[in-house]
């Protein structure tokens, strides 16, 4: 591959960008800031030096207002804040911590029963709430302390939570996959659906591994100390403290699969029924509320601020052929089409080490779509499922990135949890006990990879009927 003149700025706008971010200025501001940075650049280039290297010019410029409304008028991202509402408001609802009693209580006979519970409960949150940092800090106060004086092993205890707490990227409904799906132009109800088998998968394989790893090392995942037999009402009483949730689940997801809603408004369901939850579970009061959606409003604030960043970035890469560089780079490694997306997905799980999930799908999934789009991956969308390559690759690409979230040395959810754990915890401790849910992740990834209908074959179901 030839490089042209105007590649130099590409490269030049990458570097400057990853150069920033070490600044430790907000994302947001190095994304805007470069974007027209290397704007102003291009302009001079062209205008005052004449070399006409990208042909930017005001006008072209000007389409920025025009991109910049368009996010504010996307009507599936309004599906953001409110799902960031509903997650948060379950948090304050205390159901979590209901189910925790009650779910122990079940499982207290079994050898490594706890950290079962905690796998189950961050399975139920990560539909219920799709917020990472909320669960993994919920599900470190709630049951760390618990577990490490039952004298689990430290790094068992701490994998299971930071492990439990990251589904919430995967599970639906999800805020990535709505931010994925309106960067790729593929069905949101098309990507929540086809999550709904591996995300299963990831719990399942994570309760199989407790299991095994509890009776080859008892002494690490002892049976609680009061732990009785399981009577009826303890049954009971597990069904009445999830039912709550789960019907809340029901609600927004069946109403998206069934077709009676839409993303949008499926999440303002979700919203009001955590509402209620919280209400009759007498925790919607004013300090509560107001909590909230003070929160809320923070982290809607910090997304839709790196969306109007990478907006900038984006439309002055692309008119300096960014595009074109990275496809024709691509094409020019040599690798088919199954070899040219692992070595994607290799990239992804390397720039999560260093990038949010919301940067990485914002700046590169964009540049990546027409690339996978144009690829003969053949694979199955049993012919009802629109763009079926863009919705498995959409998939793998969260697997990864979920990868990543627990990945040494930088994984967000290791500083998550480190952040509320008692002081004699070491951070070698939360390396150690992450690494084996990491290799779960990661056969979790090679199976979606291998069997793409893992993935196609519910939406194509639903939809095809």
């Amino acid at each position: 591959m030839e490089i042209q003149p105007e590649h130099f700025l590409v490269i030049g706008m990458f570097l400057s960008f990853i150069a920033l971010l070490f600044t430790g200025f907000p994302v947001a501001w190095v994304l805007s800031g470069v974007g027209i940075l290397f704007a102003g650049v291009g302009w001079f280039t062209d205008n005052i030096m004449g070399w006409t290297m990208t042909g930017l010019e005001f006008n072209t410029l000007g389409l920025l207002v025009g991109r910049i409304f368009g996010i504010m008028d996307n009507w599936v991202l309004v599906a953001i804040p409110m799902f960031i509402f509903m997650g948060l408001m379950l948090d304050k609802s205390g159901i979590a911590e209901k189910m925790m009693h009650s779910i122990q209580k079940l499982f207290g006979s079994i050898r490594g029963g706890l950290a079962i519970t905690v796998t189950m409960i961050g399975i139920i949150l990560a539909a219920s709430t799709g917020i990472i940092g909320a669960s993994v800090v919920l599900l470190g106060v709630m049951s760390l302390p618990i577990m490490l004086n039952q004298n689990y092993s430290k790094p068992l205890a701490l994998g299971t939570v930071a492990a439990s707490g990251c589904l919430g990227i995967l599970i639906p409904p999800s805020i990535m996959l709505v931010i994925m799906g309106d960067q790729l132009g593929a069905s949101v109800g098309d990507l929540f659906m086809g999550a709904v088998f591996p995300g299963l998968i990831l719990g399942s394989l994570y309760i199989i591994y407790l299991i095994i790893y509890a009776q080859l090392y008892p002494e690490s995942a002892p049976l609680a100390l009061d732990h009785k037999p399981i009577v009826v009402g303890d049954v009971l009483q597990v069904t009445i403290d999830i039912l709550p949730p789960a019907g809340l689940i029901l609600l927004v997801l069946g109403s998206i699969f069934m077709g009676i809603a839409t993303v949008t408004e499926a999440s303002g369901i979700g919203a009001v029924g955590a509402t209620l939850l919280s209400y009759f579970s007498n925790r919607l009061n004013r300090k509560n509320l107001t909590e909230v959606v003070t929160n809320t409003m923070n982290i809607s604030a910090y997304i839709f601020a790196i969306f109007f960043g990478a907006t900038i970035f984006a439309l002055v890469l692309r008119e300096c052929g960014g595009d074109q560089l990275i496809e024709s780079s691509l094409h020019g490694l040599g690798f088919g089409p199954s070899g040219l997306v692992m070595f994607v997905l290799f990239m992804v799980f390397l720039l999560g080490f260093f990038l949010d999930w919301i940067e990485i799908s914002l700046i590169i999934l964009p540049l990546l779509g027409p690339v996978i789009v144009g690829l003969d991956l053949q694979v199955d969308g049993y012919g009802v499922v629109d763009n079926p390559n863009l919705v498995w690759f959409a998939l793998l690409v969260a697997v990864a990135l979920q990868t990543s979230f627990l990945t040494p040395p930088v994984g967000f959810a290791i500083f998550y949890l480190k952040g509320v754990c008692p002081a004699d915890v070491k951070l070698t401790d939360i390396y150690r006990g992450v690494i084996p849910f990491v290799i779960l992740q990661l056969i979790c990834l090679v199976l979606v990879f291998k069997y793409p209908q893992l993935v196609t074959w519910l939406p194509s179901v639903a939809y095809g009927n």
